[in-house]
This record gives structure tokens, C-alpha cells and sequence, in this order.
């Protein structure tokens, strides 16, 4: 009798064991998941930074909170369904509460901040994991922004009064500016429903 329940327990550890492998190994994101997220990330930012740029040529920075504004989320939308991901971006002090990051989101950026600080490269820092939810398992995917040039006139330290006043009447609660050039800023943020 103690053989059978020894031979028991010993399959019973086997079984639990290759399951948590399994489990492990299916936690793994598959590589052209991550590449096309990060593509996703990439585009979502080129085309930012194109209507950005044209915007503050033609209208100044004021005009450039108007396309944050109303024009990002309408890019980020448009992303969103040529890829079949939700495409967006968050930061830990954020302009849009609609951009509130998650609690995935937080920790990625707070491990962003702390590698940047450290010495890492932005440019070579990227999370991708595959996640259990309630919805069911979905790729997530961050890639770091840092704050450039253009960025300053309304994310950094010396913000006209013009923007400030801009920048308040379609953001009571902004939180985002005081930013130095170079220092982290936020992540893009790729969510990916996956089957299974």
C-alpha cells in the first residue's frame, strides 16, 4: 500500500511539475507578437512626432496642445485597428487622465525610471509579457518616451505662460511638465489579445 501511494504522489509531482512548464513556456511572448508591438510603438510614435512637428510649425506650440488634444487619441484609435492591438501611451505623471497607466504599466515605467537612472540605454529598454486576465491572456508590451526638443515647450521646465494657460484649459490636473531634456517621460503601451 505505501509502494502504490509513493508511485502516486511521484506521478501526481510529475504531472505538476510538466504543467507548470507548460504553464512557464506558454508565458513566453511569441516573438513576432513582440515585433509587431513594438512596430506598433514605433509607428504610433513617428506619426506623433510628424503631426507635432507640423503643427508647431505652422501654429506654434498652442497649436501643438491641440493635436495631444483632440488628434492623438484619434491616431492612436486608427493604430489601434489597422493592428488589432490596443495602441496608446501612459506615464507616471500623466497630462490626459484618459492615459492613466494601469498597474502593469506603473511597475514597467518605475522599472524604466530605475534602469535610466542606472545608466541604461532608453533606446534598448522594452517589457514584453504575456498576462492573464479576466478577459483572458493578452500580450503587453511598453517601450520607454524620453522627453526631446520639441517636447519641452510644453513638457519642461520652462514653459511659457501662453502654453501653461493652454495646456490648463484643456488639463486641469495636468501633471506633466517640469520634465528636463533627455529625462524619461512616459511609454508607449501595447496591448494584445491572444487565443488561448
Amino acid at each position: 500500500m505505501n509502494r502504490q501511494l509513493a508511485f502516486i504522489s511521484f506521478a501526481a509531482a510529475c504531472i505538476l511539475t510538466a504543467c507548470a512548464r507548460e504553464e512557464a513556456a506558454t508565458q513566453t511572448p511569441a516573438p513576432a507578437d513582440v515585433a509587431a508591438a513594438r512596430a506598433a510603438a514605433n509607428d504610433l510614435g513617428a506619426r506623433l512626432k510628424t503631426r507635432l512637428l507640423d503643427a508647431l510649425a505652422t501654429g506654434g506650440p498652442v497649436a501643438a496642445i491641440e493635436v495631444c488634444n483632440l488628434e492623438a487619441p484619434k491616431i492612436a484609435t486608427v493604430l489601434s485597428g489597422e493592428t488589432h492591438m490596443s495602441v496608446g501611451r501612459t506615464a507616471l505623471r500623466w497630462r490626459n487622465p484618459a492615459n492613466a497607466p494601469d498597474d502593469f504599466e506603473r511597475a514597467a515605467m518605475e522599472d524604466f525610471r530605475s534602469q535610466i537612472v542606472g545608466g541604461a540605454d532608453p533606446a534598448m529598454l522594452e517589457r514584453a509579457e504575456i498576462v492573464t486576465t479576466p478577459q483572458g491572456r493578452q500580450l503587453r508590451y511598453m517601450k520607454p518616451i524620453m522627453t526631446g526638443g520639441p517636447c519641452t515647450l510644453c513638457h519642461g521646465t520652462d514653459v511659457s505662460d501662453e502654453v501653461k494657460a493652454a495646456i490648463l484649459a484643456r488639463y486641469p490636473d495636468d501633471q506633466a511638465t517640469g520634465f528636463a531634456l533627455g529625462e524619461f517621460r512616459g511609454a508607449f503601451s501595447i496591448t494584445k489579445d491572444l487565443e488561448g
